[in-house]
């Protein structure tokens, strides 16, 4: 089965593309804006028309689209996100491939849950920001283009990789140059939230069976458990040895529900994973403490 990888190069991408490989049935074609990309090609700016030659040249199977912007202005995200799915879609739609399209969306295209409820795939989306508002936009793209597709809805991947712009990224960070200033007191925002987080190489797992399966529609990727931001920097500071003291610096007058990360997703979000289970045989695998403990190994490396 030949694979076309879109965004081989994120972080997500990386690990998708890892599990590709690891697989020996499937042929890698790896396709993006960077020189390490087997073909080079800029989707948010790219035709359509010229896409649909080069899937017709390739003729995946499969084409999996982790590609994307997670910060910046709305038009950059519109950009990124949205127009560059539209540019998907219609080249496939143009190709005589007939492939599968696993379309890899995200947590914030759902928006703020009540407190203690699990999300599943048919809540309404409510997103708090553009950028839920353009990875919404995309995942409704692939949904009404009447092809062979799946979007997968990831909540908070971490793990190997972990951007440092990215919540628990910046918690590492933070923990990392206050271990070597030898601070012994760390403030951090944003502790109150609770997240839905999965290990980066689950969610690569779920894209490869999502890949080999009929499945259609939406399907969340999480762990099914909500934990709180305060208790992941808390075992970060653990595997890292760190004996200091932890301040949150959350704005208690802040109104309820506040969203204190530019996701939009309000105090709460936990995904219902029982679809994933029923539809693609998937379950997380790999606990918070070894996807924490990978996340301080790379910061503890860094100079």
């Amino acid at each position: 089965m030949r694979v076309l990888l879109l965004g081989a190069d994120g972080f997500l991408g990386r690990h998708v593309a890892e599990r590709l490989l690891a697989d020996p049935a499937v042929q890698l074609t790896a396709l993006g804006r960077s020189d390490d990309a087997d073909v080079r090609f800029d989707l948010a700016s790219g035709a359509p028309g010229a896409l649909s030659r080069f899937l017709d040249a390739v003729h995946p199977g499969v084409v999996v689209n982790c590609a994307g912007a997670t910060r910046g202005g709305a038009r950059d995200l519109t950009r990124h996100n949205t127009v560059a799915v539209a540019t998907v879609c219609e080249a496939m739609r143009r190709s005589g491939t007939a492939a599968r399209l696993v379309q890899v969306g995200c947590a914030a295209e759902y928006g703020p849950s009540p407190v203690g409820a699990s999300t599943a795939e048919d809540a309404v989306p409510r997103p708090g920001g553009p950028y839920g508002v353009s990875k919404l936009a995309a995942s409704e793209l692939v949904l009404g283009s009447g092809l062979d597709a799946v979007v997968l809805r990831v909540f908070n991947p971490v793990g190997p990789g972990t951007p440092r712009s990215s919540p628990l990224g910046r918690v590492a960070e933070a923990l990392r140059r206050a271990m070597q200033s030898g601070d012994g007191e760390l403030k951090l925002g944003g502790l109150a939230v609770q997240r839905d987080f999965i290990d980066v190489r689950d969610v690569a797992r779920a894209v490869h069976a999502a890949s080999l399966s009929a499945a259609q529609g939406l399907v969340n990727i999480g762990s099914g458990r909500a934990v709180r931001m305060r208790d992941m920097a808390a075992g970060l500071a653990h595997v890292a040895g760190y004996d200091g003291s932890l301040h949150e610096l959350d704005d208690p007058q802040a109104p309820p529900g506040a969203p204190p990360y530019p996701d939009g997703c309000g105090i709460w979000q936990q995904a219902d994973v029982r679809t994933a289970r029923d539809r693609l045989g998937w379950r997380p695998r790999i606990g918070l403490e070894e996807s924490l403990a990978d996340v301080w190994m790379e910061a503890a490396c860094r100079v």
